[in-house]
């Protein structure tokens, strides 16, 4: 009986007021039935006001915590968030294609809400040309999109081009997150590797507490593909997840408070295929 439990893995940065980073994907592994672990790459001071320091973790003993962690468990199913510069993104993907953890879900996680940024900028052409390759699905919103395709998002259509663009990347399955675009819907472009195509929206919740918004959600599918859904239900789920989590509010903190990691799935969805 032993490893029979769903099991999956965070890499990432440590958010000390608990409401994005590893923190916010441990409490969804939980919430979505899933046994979490973590490899912490970076500690951050923070809580909903910003970030005011950040320490990344040295390279060695991200080492260790790969090679604990596959020593004993079964991991069906990983993602990264926070990965800091150019030499820890390095020793990720050193560690990803020595260690078989299953689906990867990459969050490209480049700026804090309050704008502290989370990622060097000679960090970002290895995610590109070293880490996207390696993932089952990349989960930019659209300003890191913006970054990785070198290009601005404006429309719609510029949000399928960039999928495509990153598909081009080596990276199987995109979802384009709309959040911050205008409107009275947050829409998501994704693109799948089978060529379908759909866009998935949810009515905009307008509050202040969305910290973490992006980590609840790339770790709620790592939690679905662990359990064997399909790509395409382990997205959905995790768009009704996150948008429960936005739309169930709690109150912590001053500033960009966290979503409900307690909450239940959202049934506002709506799938429009894309022929």
């Amino acid at each position: 009986m032993k490893n029979t439990t769903p099991q999956v893995v965070t890499i990432a940065g440590s958010d000390s007021g608990g409401g994005a980073g590893i923190q916010a994907d441990l409490k969804t592994f939980q919430a979505r039935h899933v046994f979490g672990m973590s490899i912490v790459i970076a500690l951050t001071a923070q809580n909903t006001l910003g970030v005011q320091a950040s320490l990344p973790i040295p390279c060695e003993f991200i080492d260790a915590q790969f090679a604990s962690l596959a020593a004993d468990f079964k991991i069906q199913a990983a993602k990264t968030g926070m990965l800091a510069d150019q030499e820890h993104v390095a020793a990720v993907v050193k560690n990803l294609k020595q260690y078989n953890f299953g689906p990867l879900v990459v969050d490209p996680v480049m700026i804090a809400k309050g704008g502290h940024p989370l990622l060097a900028e000679d960090a970002i052409q290895l995610i590109k040309e070293e880490l996207l390759p390696l993932a089952a699905v990349v989960t930019p919103n659209l300003p890191e999109a913006e970054v990785l395709i070198s290009q601005a998002i404006k429309t719609e259509a510029d949000m399928m081009t960039a999928a495509k663009l990153l598909q081009a990347m080596g990276v199987k399955n995109v979802i384009i997150k709309g959040g911050h675009k205008a409107g009275e819907h947050a829409a998501d472009y994704v693109l799948l590797e089978t060529g379908e195509r759909f866009w998935m929206s949810a009515p905009r919740i307008f509050t202040e507490n969305t910290h973490g918004t992006g980590d609840t959600f790339s770790s709620c599918i790592v939690a679905e593909l662990a359990k064997g859904a399909q790509m395409r239900d382990a997205i959905i789920t995790a768009k009704a997840f996150i948008q429960g989590a936005i739309q169930e509010g709690i109150f912590v903190g001053h500033g960009h408070g966290p979503t409900n990691h307690w909450a239940a799935l959202s049934e506002d969805i709506y799938i429009e295929k894309v022929e």
